[in-house]
This record gives C-alpha cells, sequence and structure tokens, in this order.
C-alpha cells in the first residue's frame, strides 16, 4: 500500500502558479461573493506536498479558501473517515484516499460524488490507465482522482556496505538486488560481518513482496486470498527466515524509533517507493546527506507500494468548486511540483513522460537522476494490484503485527497462523 507514515517535514522546493491547462485558472477562479469567500477543506495523510501548492490555488482564486487537515498516519486517517461517512458529516471537501484503503470506500460509492460528472471534462487521458481505472467503482463511477503512484525501488546506505567491505558501484548493487534470495543473501553478508541489520522491519520487506503478485490478500471475488494463494505463505517464509538470522532491526515502521533509526544507520538497506525519498531525507537528517543512494533495481524486477486519489464526499456544500481544486492539484504540472518537494512520483502520462521530471535529482542522494530512474521502474508495472474491501486493514492490523511478533521470539508458523486467523476475522 501507500506511505502510512509520520514524516514531519514539507520539503517544498518550488513556487509559481500552473494549472490544469497551464494557466493557473480554473472555471471557478471567482472573486469573493458579497457573502464573503468559499471556504474548502481538504484531508490528507502524511506527506502529499500540497502546502504551497494550496496557497498557489489561493492566490490565483481569490473567491476561495482553503483549510488544510492534515494528519500523520494512514490507519487511523482512514478509520476515522469511515466513522465520518456513516455518520454522514464531518468529512472534507476534498478527502483523499490511500490505494490500499480505497476498496473499503468503492463500496460505498453512493456517499461520494461521480467525478466524472461534477467535474472538469476530457480529463481520462491524463493519467496511466491502471491508475484511472482503480479510482472507478464496479459501476463505472469515478470517484477518485489519482495522486501519484509508487514505483518500487531499494535505497542503501553505501557508507555502511563499504564498512562491512560489500561493494557499491552500480553492477554490484543490481546484482545484488537482482531477486529476493539474492536480496536475502547480501543480508546475511552483511548481518555477518557487522552484526547489524540489514532491513528496516519484516513489515516492510513483506508488503513490497506481496505488493509484487498478481493477486494479494484478496481476490477479484472479494474472498480471502492469504491462504489460498502459496506465494504469499512463500514470501512469508522468506522474510521472516531472514528475520530469524538476523537481518531485522525490529523497527515498527514509522514509529518514533524507525525515525531514528534511518539517522543513527540502524539498517542499510530499505524497500524505496519514490515516496520514501521524503521520508528519508527528512528522518536521516542533514548529517547523512550523500550516505544514501537510490538503486535503479528491485527484487524479482519491480512493483508498485503506494499512491492515493482525491474525492469529493456528497456531504460536501461545495462539490463543483472541491472537485475543480482535486482536478488542478491532480494536473501534471501540480503533480511534478509535490514530485520534488516529497518525492511522490506522479500518475499522469504527461508528467512522468516531461524532460522536467526525467531530469531531476536530488541532491541528497547524489547525482542519479531520481526522475528517470523512478520512471523506468513505473513502466515495469502495467496493471494495479486488486485491492478488495479490508486488504489495507489486513496489512496495517494483521500482517504487520504477526510479523512483529515473530522478531519478538515467536515462531514462523505461529506467526502465519496468527495472520490468517486476524485476517478471516475481518473477510467473513
Amino acid at each position: 500500500m501507500r506511505r502510512i507514515l509520520s514524516s514531519t517535514a514539507a520539503l517544498a522546493l518550488v513556487t509559481g502558479v500552473a494549472a490544469c491547462g497551464g494557466s493557473g485558472e480554473t472555471p471557478s477562479g471567482q472573486a469573493p461573493s458579497a457573502s464573503g469567500p468559499i471556504e474548502l477543506t481538504i484531508a490528507t495523510f502524511t506527506e502529499f506536498g500540497y502546502e504551497d501548492l494550496i496557497k498557489q490555488y489561493e492566490a490565483a482564486h481569490p473567491g476561495i479558501r482553503i483549510a488544510h487537515r492534515k494528519t500523520g498516519q494512514g490507519g487511523p486517517y482512514h478509520q476515522e473517515m469511515l466513522t465520518k461517512l456513516s455518520a454522514g458529516s464531518g468529512l472534507s471537501d476534498v478527502q483523499a484516499l490511500e490505494e490500499g484503503h480505497i476498496s473499503t470506500f468503492i463500496d460505498k460509492a453512493d456517499k461520494f460524488n461521480d467525478l466524472g460528472e461534477i467535474g472538469p471534462k476530457d480529463l481520462e487521458d491524463r493519467w496511466l490507465p491502471w491508475k484511472y481505472e482503480a479510482g472507478k467503482a464496479k459501476g463505472g463511477k469515478l470517484i477518485g482522482y489519482g495522486t501519484d503512484i509508487g514505483p518500487l525501488a531499494v535505497c542503501v546506505r553505501t557508507d555502511l556496505l563499504q564498512a562491512a567491505d560489500m561493494p557499491t558501484d552500480d553492477v554490484s548493487l543490481k546484482t545484488m538486488l537482482a531477486t529476493w534470495d539474492s536480496y536475502f543473501a547480501a543480508g546475511d553478508r552483511y548481518t555477518q560481518a557487522t552484526g547489524k541489520a540489514w532491513f528496516d522491519s519484516s513489515s516492510q520487506i513483506f508488503n513490497a513482496m506481496v505488493n509484487q503478485l498478481d493477486t494479494g490478500y484478496i481476490n477479484q471475488d472479494d474472498s480471502l486470498a492469504i491462504e489460498s494463494n502459496p506465494k504469499i505463505r512463500q514470501s512469508w517464509e522468506k522474510v521472516t527466515a531472514a528475520a530469524k538470522r538476523g537481518q531485522t532491526a525490529k523497527l515498527t515502521a514509522f514509529s518514533n524509533e524507525w525515525n531514528s533509526g534511518f539517522k543513527q544507520g540502524a539498517f542499510a538497506t530499505k524497500t524505496c517507493p519514490s515516496w520514501m525519498l521524503g521520508v528519508i531525507k527528512a528522518q536521516a537528517g542533514p548529517e547523512n546527506a550523500g550516505k544514501w543512494a537510490v538503486v535503479e533495481a528491485f527484487p524479482e524486477g519491480g512493483g508498485n507500494w503506494g499512491g492515493s486519489y482525491l474525492t469529493v464526499p456528497k456531504q460536501s456544500k461545495h462539490p463543483k468548486e472541491a472537485a475543480e481544486l482535486a482536478a488542478w492539484l491532480t494536473a501534471p504540472e501540480q503533480q511534478l511540483k509535490a514530485f520534488k518537494s516529497t518525492g511522490n512520483f506522479p500518475s499522469q502520462v504527461r508528467a512522468i513522460e516531461s524532460a522536467e521530471l526525467l531530469s531531476f535529482t536530488n541532491d541528497y542522494f547524489g547525482t542519479t537522476k531520481v526522475g528517470e530512474l523512478f520512471a523506468t521502474q513505473a513502466k515495469k508495472v502495467t496493471k494495479a494490484q486488486y485491492k478488495g474491501p479490508r486488504d489495507g486493514q489486513i496489512q496495517e492490523n494483521v500482517t504487520s503485527p504477526a510479523l512483529a511478533a515473530v522478531e519478538q521470539g515467536a515462531s514462523p508458523d505461529d506467526g502465519w497462523k496468527q495472520a490468517v486467523d486476524g485476517a478471516k476475522k475481518l473477510v467473513r
């Protein structure tokens, strides 16, 4: 799934106003009415890179004022959204939805506006086809405009590898990261040489492995797949075996201890969807600039971890204006700015193919053209894994705690039973 994190830094790098068509205006860019400006609210979680963009939108639309409600972690955010959706009040005019949770809300499509009807027209070709389709309910209603995607690479601490007498040249790293078997073999070498952890947490590795599969936790018919899909169990066995050999730092992702782990060198490698760059830079701090490198490789080829959507609930009193704001924020121009700010990789074709993105570097990670790197990784993804109801909850509330139990001493078999039993309780 997408970024379930609590990054605190907004790393805005760009200014200026650009709109859907590049002019900075949308059909509702009116002056304030006699009764005052229209007040819109937008709710997001973690880092979307919208802080400066919202200011730019307000400057170009003097009749609009926007309050940004920002939550640190995605799990509590989506639970609160479900509660408010059921209550019939309390939601923002624009609500972000993470890909791992969108299926839960698509089942409640009647509580959202159809953006295909109330939003600006002729936007379908803006997005990668699989991203656009994943924002639709089964009846074809478009409930969400796609924001970002999360093409996967691997980030490594080159100084820590060098201290373990391991190669850090591009060819060697790509060979090391070619398959999960080669990745875990390299982890054994690192752990034996240093006595330190290879990766941050078992759940972060396992989540990436599951996201690569054709079928994840839920089948297309919304039945549970955790037992029937043998590849999930195979992934479990590989990552828990590596954990038992000392490769995991046993950190809970996005906890304070995990955040500190980046700065302290608690682990040498990190599964690295594009949005993770902003997290690493914020948490590792300026003293570790140049020590982290992004490798154009991922075990077994690639995958997608993350991505979100902007929706307009029917609770909104200004649905048309809210849809126009959501359309503007997800336009290629704005998504390029968000990418430069936070690493959230665009899902819009024109943005992905732009020279501006392909030439983009992030000084924190050296001279690598990270825009081109993630564009290459994105091309390895041809379809979205189906995220059925409760998919996100299975990952956050079932498999992650079960893997943590294994890290703390439970056997892999007992942890697997805990995961399966927990998933069955959620999906009945």
